[in-house]
Parts: C-alpha cells; structure tokens; sequence
C-alpha cells in the first residue's frame, strides 16, 4: 500500500475512533441524550473529518516532499476513513439502548484500535503488545477524561 494512502487511513482511522469515543462518552454522561449523542457523532464524521483531512493536507504540504498526488490521496484517505469510521458509531446507538450503546462502541473502537496497532507493529517488526498497549491505554484515558467532564458538566447544569 502506498504511504500516502496508509498516512490518511492509519489517522483517519485513529482520529476517528478517538474522538468520537471522547464526544459520545462526554456526550452520555452530560445528557443521557440519544438524539445529543447522535448529533454529536454526526458532527465529528462531517467537520472534524474535514477538519483532520485538511490538517493531514497541509502537514503533507509543509514537509515539500512528494507529489500533489500524494498529498490528496493522504487528504482524501483521512477524510473517508475518518468519515466511515465514525459514521459506524451511529449503528450502536441507533438500534440499542444508549447505555449499552455506550458500551458496545467502547468496545468496538478499542478493537479497531488493536487491529490497527497490531498491523503497526509488525510493520515495525516490534513486539504487538507494547503497541496494542500504548494505544489503549491513551483510548481509555480518553474515555475516562471525557466522561469525568460530562458528569461534571451534568453538576453545573443540575446546579442552575
């Protein structure tokens, strides 16, 4: 696969999982809102792709290095990846209940992260686990964080 393609989809893929975790789970402790959730999830899959897309496109730009062609092919693989990926947060909470929904979409996202991190590391040639490791970790920190902010939101809001 070509760099330029595997740039866009590795942080598409990575960015979309990320921070769609981070909203939703912000999202569900602030507002227990399916509708909310949705939007926010919808919300990161247009801009936040767009956003992430142009990013990669001008970070590829500033290095002056490589082909136009590659710089598109790297802006156009985060934007679908990131897209796709974040659009297949919709499904969970679409069909069930948004706790659960919650749940199954931590899980979901933690598995797309440690495929990716495993097909990272035997690229490398290091050891999967560390890899898989390191990136959970910085997932579940995430989670944690965003949902310590949503509940502390829900308090001030409570509070008025």
């Amino acid at each position: 696969m070509k760099t330029s393609w595997k740039t866009g989809i590795s942080f598409g893929l990575t960015s979309g999982v990320i921070t769609t975790l981070g909203l939703m789970v912000g999202l569900h402790a602030g507002t227990h809102s399916r509708a909310i959730v949705i939007g926010g999830i919808l919300t990161i899959a247009i801009a936040d792709a767009m956003s992430d897309a142009l990013g990669i496109h001008i970070s590829e730009e500033s290095k002056n290095s490589g082909p136009a062609r590659q710089i598109w092919e790297a802006t156009l693989a985060t934007f679908v990846t990131k897209f796709l990926i974040a659009a297949t947060f919709i499904v969970p909470v679409a069909v069930h209940p948004l706790d659960q929904a919650i749940v199954i979409s931590v899980a979901w996202g933690l598995f797309l992260l440690t495929v990716l991190s495993f097909f990272v590391a035997r690229a490398q040639a290091i050891q999967p686990w560390k890899v898989i490791g390191e990136h959970l970790f910085i997932a579940l920190c995430v989670v944690a964080i965003t949902h310590a902010v949503g509940d502390w939101l829900k308090g001030l809001i409570e509070a008025e």
